[in-house]
């Protein structure tokens, strides 16, 4: 768990800092890569980690995911510029990366079938913790200390986590003969692909235009390599994304339904602060908490979803709860205009109820369907999924929203507003500077693209639904637990 805060804790409490980093360093036009390379380097690691965790054992990659996580992180507070700032996030991500998936993996490994759902809601209770008090505390330590000081807090957090797992995690001894080789080329080929997709879905539209150059060619020299790796991973014993993890129709039906559910993140994540800041009037601290109440509720269901699963199986679990967020989501483009903050606030507490019900299900379920030697690569794929789903539906919500606002501007009936769409945050933040008419036609117009929006995310959920109806088993093909639990000493 105090593995699990450091990455948790990361993007909430750096994203408050921004404008006193940015006010030191400089470097405004590209601070938004403070989160989007610490993004790239955790999400094309992850399938890499798995598999090391797998060949290797949970413990080495662990404590060096950790290790270099906080050398990361000492780096970032003595960084000089942005661009140096960036570089060393970058060397963060590639920490976290081992962190994020090889934790979820041991949770499967330490506890049996019967205590999962109770330690992956203790991990999501991390997460949800993170999420109020990483923007608190972010803004404490902006306000009244240097804002290196949130880098340098994870020294003595990872410190303390290296020493328990190096004196209390004891794993099972493995035969050598049952190691392969390590695929390295493998490895350099998802993470040169992988990085090079995720790249062109953050700056496609943003950047430059999907359309233009830069995008297509990125794009095509990352099918490119996707067409490289496959042909080494055909090739190697022991390839860092096997065959089967998508042959097997239940880890492949997960990886779908959990990458859906990465697009659908983006609606509440990204555009319900948006929301609560430019349409409710509130503050951003005011904003963030009605995003934070999903956190909130998501590991209350996830701890109780075990009484669900256990009558009606993992897959009817995770249908049941994927439908109630199809609906939810559905009912936020029903809010009347303007709506009282309680409003979105509740829809955020049923929509993490429903999530947890549904994410938790799937995770527990496709873990208990591998051995030990599986489990990380297994475990790996499907948060490597999520987050590539995080990416993309970042890309497609994001090019909805600036559509629907560019339409609602290009056919305005009253006259004063912005011209471009890179001034609509500008004039919101002062209102006070266009005519009232046009303010409130603009407030207008960035409620419609959240309802679009959330539409769209609406999709997501009835796409997961479906790959859970008509890919994945019945009932997950679950194994025996009898040697395939890593000990610890207690």
């Amino acid at each position: 768990m105090l593995a699990m805060a450091l990455v948790a804790l990361d993007s909430s409490i750096v994203s408050t800092a921004v404008p006193q980093i940015v006010g030191d360093l400089g470097g405004f036009s590209v601070f938004s890569w403070l989160f989007a390379g610490y993004l790239l380097a955790v999400t094309v690691t992850l399938p890499v980690y798995g598999k090391l965790s797998d060949t290797l054992g949970r413990k080495p990659v662990l404590l060096f995911g950790i290790a270099l996580f906080v050398f990361g992180s000492l780096l970032c507070a003595l960084a000089w510029n942005m661009a140096a700032l960036i570089a060393f996030r970058l060397v963060q991500g590639l920490g976290g990366g081992a962190l994020q998936g090889t934790v979820q993996t041991l949770a499967a490994d330490l506890y049996p079938l019967k205590d999962r759902p109770r330690i992956q809601a203790r991990m999501s209770s991390v997460w949800a913790a993170s999420a109020v008090a990483g923007p608190a505390l972010g803004g404490l330590i902006a306000s009244y200390a240097d804002w290196r000081w949130i880098f340098l807090i994870n020294l003595p957090l990872g410190g303390l986590a290296l020493w328990m797992l190096a004196r209390h995690l004891v794993e099972p001894v493995r035969s050598p003969g049952r190691r392969g080789p390590i695929d390295w080329a493998g490895a350099l080929g998802v993470f040169a692909c992988g990085g090079l997709l995720l790249f062109a879905l953050v700056q496609g539209g943003v950047a430059w235009p999907w359309l233009s150059a830069p995008s297509l060619g990125l794009l095509g020299a990352s099918a490119l390599l996707a067409a490289v790796v496959v042909r080494i991973e055909r090739r190697a014993a022991e390839p860092v994304i096997p065959g089967w993890v998508w042959r097997r129709r239940t880890i492949a039906a997960v990886n779908l339904a959990l990458g859906a559910l990465g697009v659908l993140m983006i609606a509440p994540m990204v555009f319900v602060p948006t929301y609560a800041q430019s349409v409710l009037g509130l503050g951003a601290v005011s904003a963030g908490l009605v995003m934070s109440a999903m956190t909130l509720t998501w590991p209350v269901s996830a701890a109780f979803s075990q009484h669900v699963y256990r009558r009606i199986g993992f897959r009817n679990s995770a249908a049941v709860g994927i439908s109630l967020a199809a609906v939810i989501l559905f009912s936020f483009t029903l809010l009347p205009y303007p709506a009282r903050p309680w409003q979105p606030t509740l829809v955020m507490l049923l929509l993490g109820a429903a999530l947890g019900l549904f994410q938790l299900p799937l995770i527990v379920g496709v873990q208990s369907t591998v051995g030990w030697s599986e489990r990380g690569t297994t475990t790996a794929s499907v948060l490597f999924c999520r987050q590539v789903g995080q990416s993309l539906g970042a890309a497609l919500l994001g090019a909805v929203a600036n559509a629907t606002i560019a339409a609602r501007l290009a056919h305005a009936p009253v006259s004063g507003l912005p011209d471009h769409l890179d001034d609509v945050s500008k004039a919101l933040d002062r209102p006070d500077l266009i005519p009232r008419p046009a303010a409130d036609y603009l407030r207008r117009s960035v409620a419609t693209a959240v309802d679009h929006v959330f539409l769209g995310a609406t999709a997501a959920a009835v796409a997961a639904l479906l790959v859970l109806l008509f890919v994945a088993p019945r009932r997950f093909p679950i194994l025996e637990e009898h040697q395939e639990r890593a000990r610890t000493d207690t």
